[in-house]
């Protein structure tokens, strides 16, 4: 691939374009929003002008819902010899192509699983697809040269393939993407009117919970738009465990022993659910989950501290695996939770603690 036209600069097109302009392509930007396309460009991901001939690849990162118009209108003006789209949802799209009527053999729907709480060229970085699935969906249509073209876009942006069937594609993000995002938005909707004295006490996990209910309302109208039916259906069976999961909490009210062994029965059956869910869930790389410990350490709330836990980590010889970082309720400090490999933490814990740092057991 030697040149590409990004149609729609937002996060996810600018980040596709910036990836690109990394590895040498000529990118071409397009957006209905031109002062969006020129601060693209600004920012390094391409020229927003036309191309003089056909590209290689244009790729089309608009919203479910102008997908299939803006594709349509770009194949009909031959402005690529390949087609795809980055929308999050991918069987309405490619059967409102095909009711236009339109040639889909250059055309391949695509999905980059991974995104940010932010929007616009501004949020965008050319490592935003980095070790993430982008998800392909090939027909017996699909010309191979086209997939090809896709299939080095991906390898451009450092993500990893993943083919799959277009429906079931949609019906994996709504477990995996929709539905999450409103049962986020849902429990940090609670807090909108709690008492000031309750919201500040939030923690760490009200805050992993609600994390993603900050992203732009618009733009997931759009999303859910594109995929209600899996959505609701999903939904309806959470609306079901909830029913009985509030059923159980009123037995564990009850002053007969019975009704609340059961009620504890059925809070204890919801979590261990949970559990077992939970542990399906990839680690890191894409790999099977695995299990760190903790080296929980006492920070002050100022400029170099992580960068120097980290550094002294990297002394002692202990690769961090995530980590995480609880802010004091009206304090300057917080608690840094460092998680490595079993064998790892006590070497971690005692190095830390000879450089001075305070670690919580």
């Amino acid at each position: 691939m030697r040149t590409a036209l990004v149609i729609g600069t937002g996060l996810i097109g600018t980040s596709a374009a910036l990836a690109l302009v990394q590895r040498g392509v000529v990118v071409h930007l397009a957006d209905h929003d031109r002062e969006q396309a020129r601060t693209a460009a600004a920012l390094g991901a391409g020229a927003d002008e036309e191309p003089e001939g056909p590209v290689d690849l244009a790729i089309v990162a608009a919203p479910p819902a102008h997908v299939a118009g803006v594709l349509a209108d770009a194949m009909r003006r031959g402005v690529a010899r390949g087609y795809l789209d980055v929308a999050s949802v991918k069987g309405g799209p490619r059967r409102e192509l095909e009711a236009l009527g339109l040639d889909l053999s250059a055309y391949i729907g695509t999905h980059p699983m991974s995104g940010r709480e932010k929007s616009g060229p501004l949020a965008a970085t050319g490592d935003l697809f980095e070790g993430r699935p982008w998800v392909l969906t090939p027909t017996r249509d699909t010309d191979t040269e086209v997939l090809n073209l896709a299939l080095e876009l991906v390898s451009h942006c450092r993500a990893v393939p993943v083919v799959m069937d277009a429906d079931a594609h949609d019906r994996a993000v709504a477990l995996v993407s929709h539905m999450p995002h409103l049962v986020s938005s849902l429990v940090a909707a609670r807090l909108e009117h709690a008492e000031e004295a309750a919201v500040r006490l939030c923690g760490q996990g009200i805050r992993d919970v609600t994390r993603i209910a900050a992203s732009d309302p618009r733009m997931w109208i759009d999303i859910l738009s594109a995929n209600p039916g899996p959505v609701a259906d999903l939904l309806t069976e959470v609306a079901a465990d909830l029913a009985e999961t509030v059923q159980a909490l009123r037995a564990l009210q009850s002053g007969d022993d019975a009704k609340r062994r059961d009620g504890a029965g059925g809070v204890e059956d919801v979590l261990r659910r949970g559990n077992a869910g939970q542990v399906r869930v990839p680690g890191k790389h894409g790999a099977a989950p695995r299990a760190y410990e903790v080296v929980a350490v006492l920070i002050d709330d100022q400029p170099g501290q992580l960068a120097r836990i980290f550094a002294d980590a990297g002394q002692a010889g202990v690769n961090i695996e995530d980590v995480r970082i609880e802010h004091a309720t009206g304090q300057q400090a917080g608690l840094v939770q460092l998680m490595v490999e079993p064998k790892s933490a006590q070497v971690l814990a005692t190095a830390l603690r000879e450089r001075g740092w305070a670690i919580r057991q």
